[in-house]
């Protein structure tokens, strides 16, 4: 018997306790109400913090901690009581909408297309398409990206960056004449992105239309893009392959005074000298390769090929026979070149 009563008594006490934590964290969230309608959202914050500390059911005490710490930026904060109320209550639209936004805001992008989804299925939240889109393109799933950015754009046709990603995802398909549509989509709504317009050059001189590639470079630098070693090989690049090479050469010998040793630089320049005819300074190019890169069979064998050209043809067929020694597969671009007549 005495047991017993020990037991209800016990029991009395903890429901008495846990009524006057509930009665406390109500009137903890009621204070954080009242200052949150005063925009003090720190002493808000702190009480709803305190409210749920009481009590971690109070479901309108966690959606208000949940949003005022959205107001804070505290974001962790936020997504603990978002994911609480959508414990309380699933798929509670608040904590569905918001939770949507806190993941992709902080690029956790596998849950923002789980909870972009169920803000999608229950109507709620703002650019969703555009948000799903978006975070499938940065898992790579460029079928579901692309489905959801098209139906973003539809909804919304002035955000330049829908037709950007669209972009983006067609170049990692390797589709470059599509991407090159939706980059030039993008660029008309916004022209300002010089990094988008130089990525735009460099889509078209990858399918060999480097008169365009030369014009978007060119804009993009207008605009602001860093004019690097980098951007002038390119544009370089481009020239020597548009039928420029005088532009191109004259570039390319510009970043040689910065890079002397850059093999590629130096080949590049060599070649384009070949193609012009220059056989002369072709010859001291390769010759800057060979300085560098004594076993470099394939400059030797340009250096032979370019005394050809240029009538030394005993001394040209002695060099590249040694070329075609110390790399024997070299046979087959004498083959190619003999193919092509030069």
């Amino acid at each position: 018997m005495k047991n017993l009563l020990w037991l209800i008594l016990t029991l009395l006490t903890l429901q008495t306790g846990y009524s006057q934590q509930a009665d406390s964290s109500a009137v903890l969230y009621k204070k954080g109400l009242d200052e949150k309608s005063a925009h003090r959202m720190m002493v808000a914050f702190n009480y709803f913090q305190k409210s749920v500390d009481l009590n971690k059911n109070n479901l309108e005490a966690q959606r208000e901690l949940g949003l005022v710490s959205l107001e804070l930026r505290k974001y962790g904060n936020a997504e603990m009581a978002f994911l609480k109320v959508n414990e309380l209550q699933k798929d509670d639209p608040v904590a569905i909408e918001n939770l949507a936004n806190i993941y992709f805001w902080t690029h956790q992008w596998k849950n923002a297309e789980t909870y972009g989804l169920k803000a999608k299925a229950l109507h709620v939240g703002k650019q969703v398409d555009y948000m799903l889109g978006k975070s499938y393109y940065q898992e790579e799933d460029y079928g579901n990206s692309f489905k959801y950015l098209q139906a973003a754009f539809r909804e919304d046709s002035t955000n330049a960056e829908i037709p950007y990603l669209m972009a983006r995802s067609f170049v990692d398909m390797n589709n470059y004449k599509i991407a090159i549509t939706f980059y030039n989509k993008a660029i008309a709504l916004d022209s300002s992105k010089f990094q988008w317009i130089y990525e735009c050059a460099l889509t078209y001189s990858t399918i060999n239309d480097d008169k365009s590639a030369i014009r978007y470079y060119l804009l993009a630098a207008e605009k602001g893009y860093k004019t690097d070693n980098d951007y002038f090989e390119n544009l370089s690049d481009s020239y020597v392959a548009s039928g420029q090479p005088e532009k191109g050469i004259e570039l390319m010998i510009n970043i040689l005074e910065k890079k002397p040793a850059d093999l590629v630089l130096l080949y590049s320049v060599a070649n384009a000298y070949y193609k012009i005819k220059k056989y002369p300074q072709a010859i001291e190019y390769w010759d800057k390769i060979l300085y560098f890169d004594k076993d470099n069979a394939r400059a030797l064998y340009m250096i032979g090929m370019a005394y050809q050209k240029k009538g030394d043809t005993d001394k040209g067929r002695q060099l590249c026979d040694k070329a075609i020694a110390m790399d024997p597969t070299l046979k087959n671009l004498k083959q190619e070149k003999q193919g092509m007549g030069l």
